[in-house]
């Protein structure tokens, strides 16, 4: 375990699938060099199939008795889907005066699946009780993570300072035990590098006590970010006091460290004639059950009767929380602490880079993910 546990919480509630968190991460960490199909953050529609396809069905995690379950390497063209780029230069730079011009905006290949490939679908029947709400995911930064327990190369670790789950690119091997290891399929293989990479939660910006990129762009306000044992953080209150965030598929048995506050509002069904169904809920409780457990059952109790109090007296401190007023209110990071943990180790820096291989390689060619599904 590590000393202290950075953790984040997202509220579903205010989420509205707008993917700037993703292009955030996107352009920061992962736009060349082997990692075009990454997505260290994405937001699914759900119920979907999600990124990659079906991450859900492809095993890992930890049985009931705490030993490694066998999981699936998801295929980079089937269940990633190739990347593929639109026809720009050729469109720009087409002579429209010739007679009967065909240019178009065209994929230069058949794309087959991708990140958010079934965005807004969801389930149920329009108009009467279809529904769908927005998940973001991303590395949970979990506290008994399956990647490291499946690693043969002692590759991964969990940072002793805050609990940052890192890949030591200099170990790893490439033999992809961690991405089958992991059940949420957070983990990805560089087949430039022949190494796996991940979401490394911004660390270098949280150890200026600035928060992780995907938090600071989200125009919804829906993440929150702290260290779990800091008790005026607003992670701490909604995770620990209040009990209204939750961890996805806990079942998966690696204690996930990024915590979701569920989906509590919905539309009513309509019946045969169109009317509203009294009482009635589109989102399926079965379905919250299955990502967040049982809890969700007080999770939603709570923030409803928190909803509740505050129109009535007009004080809620959980409302306060979840509203969030303050951008810069949402992020509890000391930077003086990493500066103590430096001064600790005898280093004029807060902690060195882990690897500086992500600053390589600006210039290289991109690979070809059809010759390496």
């Amino acid at each position: 375990m590590s000393k202290r546990q950075l953790a984040m919480v997202m509220d579903l509630n205010k989420c509205i699938g707008c993917q700037t968190c993703t292009v955030a991460c996107k352009t920061q960490w992962t736009n060349r060099n082997g990692r075009e199909y990454m997505y260290w953050n994405n937001v699914e529609t759900y119920p979907g199939e999600g990124y990659p396809k079906k991450w859900m069905e492809l095993g890992g995690g930890f049985d009931a008795a705490g030993d490694l379950k066998e999981g699936i390497v998801p295929n980079i063209e089937a269940d990633y889907g190739v990347p593929w780029n639109f026809s720009n230069e050729e469109l720009a730079t087409f002579n429209f005066r010739e007679n009967n011009p065909t240019a178009a905006f065209h994929a230069d290949s058949t794309p087959t699946w991708g990140p958010n490939w079934d965005e807004d679908e969801g389930a149920g029947n329009f108009p009467s009780d279809n529904y769908f709400f927005y998940l973001p995911r991303m590395c949970n930064h979990c506290s008994n993570p399956g990647c490291l327990s499946a690693c043969p190369r002692d590759a991964i670790f969990k940072r002793d300072e805050d609990g940052v789950v890192l890949v030591d690119l200099d170990r790893c091997q490439g033999y992809r035990y961690c991405i089958a290891g992991c059940p949420y399929k957070k983990i990805f293989f560089n087949s430039k590098l022949s190494k796996s990479e991940k979401c490394i939660l911004c660390f270098p910006r949280i150890e200026q006590g600035l928060p992780p990129a995907c938090a600071q762009q989200c125009v919804g306000r829906i993440r929150f970010i702290g260290f779990l044992d800091d008790e005026d953080s607003q992670v701490y209150k909604l995770v620990h006091k209040y009990k209204v965030a939750l961890p996805l598929r806990s079942d998966y048995g690696t204690q996930p460290n990024v915590y979701y506050v569920p989906p509590t509002e919905a539309p009513a069904k309509f019946d045969a004639e169109g009317k509203i169904i009294e009482g009635s809920q589109r989102v399926p409780m079965k379905e919250l059950e299955t990502l967040f457990g049982k809890d969700v059952h007080g999770a939603i109790k709570t923030i409803k009767a928190e909803k509740d109090k505050r129109a009535k007296t007009g004080e809620s401190e959980l409302m306060d929380l979840l509203i969030a007023y303050h951008h810069e209110d949402m992020f509890r990071l000391d930077a003086n602490y990493y500066q103590d943990v430096a001064k600790a180790k005898g280093t004029t820096n807060p902690l060195a880079p882990i690897d500086s291989r992500y600053a390589k390689g600006k210039f290289t060619k991109e690979i070809n993910f059809k010759a390496h599904a």
